[in-house]
C-alpha cells in the first residue's frame, strides 16, 4: 500500500494504544487484553459477570437461539447492578433511560410548560434533534409515542421505539465494550449517529444504543497513496460523528471538496457513506462510498480493526455500500478529497394556478428531455412537484439546479434550451443563476435545511436508469407516471443525477446507481388521526399501486436504501441488486449471531419488530421470523 496505509501492530502496542484512547488499527482483541484493560473495575466479580464484557469466545453467546432479543422482564435481562458495572467500565459514559424531548409537555415530574413551548416552536428543525442521544427524525418509525401535543397529541409520553440505555461513545473501547455486552447478554443493539434516516434505523424499543455522534476527530492528509485502489492524492480522515456542515467547511479551508450529502446536519461518515450516499458531487465523482479509502471499525466479535484494500478487504467491500448498523460500528473513515471548484446554482419555481394543468405538465415534460445531457454534464438538480389537495394547484420548485465546476455562462448554456421552451409555453420563471467561487459557499446558499419527517407520511424511492430517457416514447411514459402520482396526491422529490463509476470502485453500492439518471421519491399521506389498520392499508396500497407503477416501467432497477419505505418489497434486490447474495455471505461471516440489526438491512429478513400497533415501526420486540 502507500505511505499513509494503516498498519497492524502487536497486541502489546495495540493495548497501549487502546488505553491511550487511540483509534489506530489493531489485531483481534483477546480476552486477556480486555481483562487487563478493565481489571481494576472487574476485580473480584464473578466470572459470569466478567464474561459479559469480553470479546467473542468459541461458544455461542447466551440467547443466540432465543426467539427474541432480551427485554426488560425477561429472566435474562441484566440486573441494575450489571448495568451499573457497564457504566463503570465505560468511564461513566452510559446514559440510563434518556427522556424523549417532548416529555416536558406531559403531566409528570418533567413537565415544564416553557420548555414545551420552546421545543414545539422549533420541532421540525433538524438542528434541534441531531445532538440528542435518542431522538429520531422519523417519528412515524419511532412509533409516535412522545411528540409535542401541538404536533401530535399522544395524550401521554412513553418511550416507544426509543432505546433504554445509550453509550455516549468517544473512544473505540467504548464501542467494543458495548458490542460485547449486547452480544453476550442478548440485549438488542442499535447504532445512532444523528438520527437522519427515513426508516428509523437508529431506534429500537428498550435497546442498548451506541451513540457515535461525538467521534469528531478530523485530519487532513496531503498525500495519501493506495495503489490497490488507484488513488494518490489528498484525503481526510474523519470521525463518524463529523457532519456535512463541518466537513464541507474544513475541506473548503484546504481548497478541497469532499463528496457528501446535500443536507446540512447529516452525519456523512456514518450510515450515509456506508449506504452509498448521493451528493451534489456524485455526477462528477460517484457516490460517497466510492470515496472511501479506509474504515476503522468494531466488528460484532468485539475486534477493533482497520478495513481497507489490503486488510480485511471483504469487510471493506461490504462497508462501502452495504449499509450501516449491519457489519460493524465504524469509528472513523478516510476519504478522497477533490479540488475545490467554481460552482453555479439556480433556483426558481412555477405552478399551475395561472397556466393550467396541461401547460404545467408540458413544462415538466420539456425538462425531462434534458435529464440525460444535464446529468452527463456533471450537474445535480433537486426539484419537487407538490400537489395541493385543497386548491388543486400543483407547485414545481427547483431547489436548486446545482452545477459544480461550471461557470455562470456554462450553466446558462445548459439551462437555456429548457428555459426557452418554458417561455414558449407561457411559463415565466426567474432562474436566478448565480456563480460562486467555491463549492462550500454555493452549497450553503442553495440547499434547504432538512426537517424532521411528517407524522402522517412515508416516502419510497426508485432509481430510474438511462433507458427510461433514451426515446421519446420512454420519456412520455415516465412523465405519465409522474403525473399519475401527482393526481393521486403524492408529493414528489426528485434528483436528476448520475453516479459515475470511478476507476476500481469495486464495492457493495447498488449497481442500479450506475445507470441512474433520475432518483425519484414519492410520499404517501394518511389522516393524522387514522387507526392503525387504516394507516397500514393505505401504506400497503401505496406499494402495490403507485410504487408498483414506477417499478413496472423500470424493470431490474432499484431504490435507495437510506431514503425508502420500510415496506419496500424484495428489498435485497431493490437496494443491492446483484450484490445481495455476496452481502448475505459476508453478513454470516462477520456477524453470525446477528448482533447488528436494522430494518431492511442485509440479513434483516430473518427478524421482525413485533410492534405494539402492528405498524412498521420500532415500538416492539425484535424477534426471529418463524421459518
Amino acid at each position: 500500500m502507500g505511505r499513509r496505509s494503516p498498519r497492524c501492530s502487536s497486541a502489546v502496542f495495540w493495548l497501549t494504544a487502546l488505553l491511550a484512547g487511540s483509534s489506530q488499527a489493531s489485531p483481534i482483541l483477546t480476552a486477556p487484553d480486555l481483562i487487563r484493560l478493565v481489571e481494576s473495575k472487574l476485580n473480584g466479580l464473578p466470572s459470569k459477570v466478567v464474561s459479559l464484557f469480553l470479546p467473542e469466545s468459541s461458544q455461542p453467546p447466551a440467547g443466540s437461539t432465543s426467539r427474541c432479543k432480551v427485554y426488560p422482564g425477561d429472566a435474562n435481562w441484566p440486573s441494575d447492578e450489571t448495568w451499573a458495572k457497564l457504566n463503570d467500565v465505560l468511564d461513566g459514559r452510559l446514559l440510563t433511560k434518556p427522556e424523549p424531548q417532548a416529555s416536558v409537555c406531559y403531566n409528570g415530574p418533567l413537565y415544564d410548560a416553557e420548555k414545551c413551548a420552546n421545543i414545539t416552536a422549533t420541532w421540525s428543525r433538524s438542528y434541534d434533534h441531531f445532538g440528542d442521544p435518542i431522538e429520531m427524525m422519523s417519528p412515524v418509525a419511532q412509533g409516535m409515542t412522545c411528540l409535542p401535543p401541538n404536533v401530535f397529541d399522544t395524550h401521554n409520553c412513553s418511550r416507544g421505539g426509543f432505546p433504554m440505555y445509550v453509550i455516549n461513545a468517544t473512544e473505540p473501547k467504548h464501542v467494543q465494550l458495548g458490542v460485547n455486552f449486547a452480544r453476550n447478554t442478548g440485549v438488542r443493539l442499535v447504532v445512532k449517529n444523528t438520527g437522519h434516516d427515513f426508516l428509523g434505523k437508529s431506534g429500537g424499543k428498550d435497546a442498548l444504543s451506541i451513540w457515535t455522534h461525538h467521534f469528531k476527530s478530523l485530519e487532513y492528509i496531503e498525500d495519501y497513496v493506495d495503489e490497490n485502489v488507484g488513488y494518490s492524492g489528498p484525503a481526510f480522515k474523519a470521525g463518524t460523528g463529523v457532519q456535512a456542515f463541518e466537513i464541507y467547511k474544513a475541506a473548503g479551508e484546504k481548497g478541497r471538496t469532499v463528496v457528501g450529502g446535500e443536507g446540512e446536519t447529516v452525519g456523512i461518515f456514518g450510515g450515509y457513506i456506508q449506504g452509498g450516499g448521493h451528493s451534489p458531487l456524485t455526477s462528477l465523482y460517484g457516490t460517497g462510498a466510492d470515496q472511501v479509502l479506509s474504515y476503522d471499525v468494531v466488528t460484532a466479535a468485539g475486534d477493533f480493526v482497520t478495513a481497507n484494500s489490503t486488510s480485511y478487504s471483504d469487510l471493506f467491500w461490504a462497508l462501502r455500500g452495504g449499509g450501516g448498523s449491519t457489519f460493524g460500528v465504524v469509528t472513523s473513515v478516510t476519504v478522497k478529497a477533490h479540488p475545490d471548484c467554481t460552482t453555479t446554482a439556480s433556483r426558481f419555481s412555477f405552478n399551475s394556478s395561472t397556466i393550467g394543468n396541461e401547460t404545467f405538465w408540458a413544462g415538466i415534460r420539456a425538462y425531462v428531455d434534458y435529464f440525460i445531457p444535464n446529468a452527463d454534464a456533471g450537474t445535480y438538480s433537486y426539484f419537487t412537484i407538490i400537489p395541493n389537495v385543497w386548491t388543486g394547484v400543483i407547485q414545481f420548485n427547483m431547489s436548486p439546479f446545482f452545477a459544480p465546476n461550471k461557470t455562470l455562462a456554462q450553466t446558462t448554456t445548459l439551462l437555456q434550451p429548457w428555459l426557452t421552451r418554458l417561455g414558449d409555453l407561457g411559463i415565466k420563471v426567474d432562474p436566478n443563476i448565480t456563480e460562486f467561487s467555491n463549492f462550500y459557499d454555493a452549497w450553503r446558499s442553495s440547499f434547504p435545511l432538512e426537517v424532521v419527517e411528517k407524522i402522517n407520511a412515508t416516502t419510497a424511492s426508485r432509481l430510474f436508469p438511462r433507458t427510461n430517457f433514451e426515446t421519446e416514447e420512454k420519456r412520455d411514459e415516465l412523465l405519465d407516471n409522474l403525473r399519475q402520482s401527482t393526481e393521486n396526491n403524492r408529493v414528489q422529490v426528485h434528483f436528476n443525477i448520475k453516479a459515475v463509476d470511478p476507476a476500481n470502485a469495486d464495492n457493495a453500492v447498488n449497481p442500479a446507481w450506475r445507470p441512474n439518471i433520475l432518483f425519484a421519491q414519492q410520499a404517501v399521506r394518511w389522516p393524522a388521526n387514522g387507526t392503525a389498520s387504516e394507516i397500514l392499508k393505505i401504506r400497503q396500497e401505496f406499494q402495490t399501486s403507485d410504487m408498483q407503477r414506477w417499478r413496472d416501467i423500470s424493470p431490474g432497477a432499484g431504490g435507495y436504501l437510506a431514503e425508502a419505505d420500510r415496506l419496500e418489497p424484495n428489498f435485497g434486490q431493490s437496494f443491492w441488486g446483484s450484490n445481495y447474495p455476496r452481502l448475505l455471505r459476508l453478513k454470516a461471516k462477520w456477524d453470525p449471531h446477528d448482533v447488528f440489526f436494522a430494518t431492511t438491512s442485509v440479513g434483516s429478513e430473518r427478524w421482525k419488530v413485533e410492534s405494539i400497533d402492528g405498524l412498521p415501526n420500532e415500538n416492539g420486540k425484535l424477534c426471529r421470523v418463524e421459518q
